[in-house]
């Protein structure tokens, strides 16, 4: 008992902390339901690039999720539209200048040298430093105050950093991003530590604290594989509309309280329980959702819609194992253990194979695929904590200690108990009339 009771009241601190989630963190949605932006790129052709072929547009696939998801919005949907053209689908971004600035920059980092005679304009030339050199880039303020950023290089670029300073002592290192200059330092000693720094340039006098976290974000997001070029633009509402998510969550409303009402009137008093445990399954699965960053789109509502569907399931084949214990004679919490204990392995079973179809689905399946495979597999494996360890600690809590006077409460009658349930009953009897066996 006292097990049980500790257990309760850990079930209790979890739907607390899942209800206190849910109300400090928003719902992330999809494209099909917030709307949002889509562009259509082109893979452009260079002196260098001659064809594009299917690996570069895989890679190109894979930079611009990599950089979406970088600034902070997730379940980009990049699809490849013919042999040279992405189409890029962008949740709750209707800005097209952000979109655009989210894909369409290349992050190109470079430092230069000065090659030009003293007194002639300068001239730039490239020292074969570049932003693929780099490790890292984050946000730093200087001794100034000012907005900087901070770059980390890796083992070869600390290598070319520290030769290039060592050789341009009292010369000008001017550092280019995307073609304009950033700042121009003079070089006062060798850099040997591998780290630099960026604190803006032309008229500006500095970064401002977006435009650092900016550039920080696309530098760690890398350059493009193959230069792109944004052939179509336009935002999109969402494509099913106000109405009709309106029109859905009453279907799902009416829907989970009609399962909820079939439940109580089938399996009783344990329907009830099972009902409460359905309730404190979805507080829970939507505060997963929410603390690991799900976005939740049609397909993965859908998924968590089935879920449901099959955490029900399990409360029945539990209940119905728990009869057929009651049938045969067993007392009330050995036939509610029995019950939970011999339906575990189809339970088990049967959410084994759906969590590894929805892995086959997440790994090899398209971004809506993913979605609806990741809300699948997470309510399964929440269904199971739901049917396994709330409502089999609800009912042992509260029936554990007592003996079945009531079959009705179970959706028995009682000619349907087994011989156990009967000779006890018969010894009421004969005890109430001075009856000895």
């Amino acid at each position: 008992m006292k097990n049980r009771i500790i257990m309760f009241w850990a079930i209790v601190a979890i739907v607390i902390v899942s209800i206190s989630v849910l109300i400090s963190k928003p719902t992330k949605f999809g494209l099909d339901l917030v709307g949002g932006s889509r562009l259509e790129l082109q893979a452009q052709k260079t002196e260098t690039i001659s064809t594009i072929t299917p690996d570069m547009m895989d890679s190109l696939t894979f930079a611009i999720k990599k950089r979406v998801n970088a600034i902070g919005v997730a379940e980009t949907h990049v699809q490849r539209v013919g042999q040279d053209r992405l189409l890029v689908e962008i949740p709750n971004v209707s800005d097209l200048d952000q979109a655009k600035k989210m894909i369409g920059e290349t992050a190109e980092l470079e430092f230069k040298k000065n090659v030009a005679k003293a007194g002639d304009a300068p001239k730039w030339v490239a020292t074969g430093l570049t932003g693929k050199d780099l490790t890292a880039a984050r946000v730093d303020s200087s001794q100034t105050g000012q907005w900087v950023v901070g770059l980390e290089f890796n083992a070869t670029g600390t290598k070319k950093f520290a030769d290039l300073t060592r050789a341009m002592v009292g010369q000008q290192m001017a550092i280019f991003f995307n073609g304009e200059m950033q700042s121009a330092p003079v070089i006062q000693e060798p850099i040997l530590e591998g780290r630099a720094q960026i604190s803006g340039g032309g008229d500006n006098g500095g970064f401002t604290a977006k435009q650092a976290k900016e550039m920080v974000d696309l530098l760690n997001a890398g350059a493009l594989p193959v230069p792109a070029t944004i052939i179509q633009e336009n935002t999109v509402g969402p494509t099913l509309g106000s109405d009709s998510i309106q029109k859905s969550q009453t279907a799902g409303i009416i829907g989970l309280g009609l399962v909820m009402l079939f439940m109580i009137m089938y399996y009783r008093f344990p329907g009830i329980i099972a009902d409460i445990a359905l309730c404190i399954y979805a507080v829970i699965l939507f505060a997963l959702f929410k603390t690991i960053g799900v976005t939740l789109t049609l397909a993965g509502i859908a998924g968590f819609i089935l879920s449901v569907g099959m955490a029900v399931d399990a409360n029945i084949l539990i209940f119905e194992r728990t009869k057929e214990e009651l049938r045969a004679g067993r007392t009330l919490y050995t036939a509610i253990t029995a019950g939970f204990d011999r339906a575990f392995t189809s339970i088990f079973d049967s959410n084994m194979t759906t969590i590894i179809t929805c892995t086959i689905l997440y790994y090899f399946g398209t971004d809506i695929v993913k979605g609806f495979a990741l809300t699948l597999a997470l309510g399964v494996i929440v269904s199971m904590f739901s049917a396994i360890t709330v409502t089999k600690n609800f009912m042992l809590l509260i029936f554990g200690t007592k003996t079945l006077t009531n079959p009705w409460l179970f959706g028995l009658r009682n000619d349907e108990i087994g011989t156990a349930y009967q000779a006890t009953e018969s010894k009421k009897e004969n005890a109430k009339f001075g009856v000895l066996d």
